[in-house]
């Protein structure tokens, strides 16, 4: 008990120092993940969108696939993307592994299905007659769509913060195409795991606290958010 009091009272005082150590690593987990949060986001919104909207064949099978996407365990995604990545992969040629790239490709990976998943979940909440009432009103079925979209804005928030949560907590993805190198690819979860193996546990926890802190602020953004869109 007393190491735990020790350690985060170390904990509070890296933090409160602006620790260089804890600085890069937080930095470049938000990077890497907001960079791929922007990706998920500009494709799977729309893709989510489509699939909700959209009548074809073989539509269960692609719903189904994005269904089994929102479960699929990262460190399989992880082992995927290092295969691909890998001197014998078929994208070797990028010399993309072990690089915050192939951490950002892994995490696209991971978001793409929740975002998608929950917005088509959330556009298949609207009132489908809305769309067939702008249309007839001589709206675009970009404008038409735009307007569901608006309807479902609180589902696609969800959507995105879902995604964000998902891959900023991630640790097995990013260990095995990132390699959780110092000063390039060590991010909070990877940085987290190493700290505790090493025994350092006062900068463990201050990662900890602020790997908490980080979705804390993300969910509050997210009721703000949906504050304003109730208003």
């Amino acid at each position: 008990m007393q190491e735990i009091g020790s350690g985060l009272l170390q904990a509070l005082r890296l933090i409160f120092t602006g620790d260089a150590v804890v600085g890069e690593i937080v930095l470049l987990s938000l990077q890497v993940s907001g960079i791929a949060l922007v990706l998920s986001t500009l494709a799977g919104v729309p893709f989510g969108s489509w699939l909700a909207l959209s009548r074809f064949s073989g539509r269960r099978f692609v719903i189904a696939l994005v269904y089994t996407g929102m479960g699929f365990p990262p460190v399989v995604i992880g082992l995927l993307v290092y295969l691909v990545l890998s001197q014998s992969g078929p994208l070797a040629f990028l010399h993309w592994l072990f690089t915050p790239t192939a951490m950002i490709a892994a995490q696209v990976i991971m978001a793409f299905p929740l975002v998608a998943g929950f917005t088509m979940a959330a556009v298949l909440g609207v009132n489908q007659s809305l769309r067939q009432q702008a249309l007839s009103l001589g709206a675009t079925q970009r404008q038409a769509t735009l307007a569901i979209l608006r309807e479902a804005r609180l589902g696609v928030i969800v959507s995105i913060v879902a995604g964000f949560g998902g891959i900023i907590s991630e640790v097995g993805a990013a260990m095995m195409v990132g390699g959780n190198i110092e000063g390039s690819t060590r991010v909070l979860t990877t940085a987290i795991v190493l700290e505790t193996r090493k025994g350092n546990f006062d900068l463990a926890i201050a990662l900890g606290i602020i790997l908490l802190a980080v979705m804390f602020l993300a969910n509050a953004a997210m009721l703000r958010l949906q504050g304003r869109a109730l208003d």
